[in-house]
């Protein structure tokens, strides 16, 4: 089918923000007084939010009460606003890919579970704004991925008819997002995605990465 609009995932599938995350995670449990997290926990914890990825990181003998939570959350949100962007790089190729879908005209957005305000501010610093008219955060919309409303609110946003999108994203919690939204998926391998790989038949096609999505997708450049 000829896509009018491509959203996109963003940590785990044009970012590795992972570093960053994780050296949030790991001063906010310190001042908390709280044991550590290896890198690989905290990886399989990402994807569905900021509040999500907090309270597995509180999860210890059973999950924090809702005290612990808020403090848990503020404490990250300290420490997450100074770390954002100092180590999270873009995957292998991702800017040239970009460079390559803005070429054929079509309309992007960035749909992602995580804030808006973090996302933004993410975008500003690896120079990928200007790629994204649209960005939607895990707190742009009442409900996140896979909740259907983020992809919705990107395409009526950009003025496109949902059914003509195409999704990238690393996890199932994006697949489900696109499956709710009633658009189609594509997925990447790398990013987090729980610890368990992803496979070809749960989408719409498994991609090596964006640029190969694009040769798929068969867009023309203008």
């Amino acid at each position: 089918m000829q896509f009018t609009s491509v959203t996109f995932d963003l940590d785990g599938t044009l970012v590795d923000s992972l570093p960053d995350l994780c050296t949030a995670c790991q001063r906010m449990l310190q001042e908390l007084g709280l044991p550590s997290r290896s890198l690989d926990e905290i990886g399989r914890f990402v994807g569905e939010g900021m509040a999500v990825l907090v309270e597995r990181c509180l999860t210890f003998a059973a999950p924090p009460d809702a005290a612990l939570l808020a403090r848990g959350i503020a404490t990250f949100r300290h420490h997450y606003a100074l770390t954002n962007g100092t180590l999270t790089r873009c995957y292998p190729g991702v800017e040239e890919a970009l460079h390559a879908w803005q070429a054929t005209g079509i309309a992007m957005a960035v749909v992602t579970n995580k804030p808006e305000a973090f996302t933004l501010q993410l975008l500003e610093k690896l120079a990928l704004t200007p790629f994204f008219p649209v960005v939607v955060g895990g707190d742009t919309t009442a409900q996140r991925k896979p909740h259907p409303a983020p992809l919705l609110h990107a395409c009526a946003t950009m003025e496109r008819a949902v059914a003509g999108n195409l999704h990238i994203g690393d996890s199932r919690h994006d697949i489900a997002t696109a499956r709710n939204a009633g658009c189609a998926v594509y997925a990447v391998p790398y990013g987090y995605h729980g610890g368990e790989p992803l496979r070809a038949d749960e989408c719409d096609a498994l991609v090596a990465d964006i640029a190969t999505a694009l040769r798929l997708a068969q867009l023309p450049a203008r």
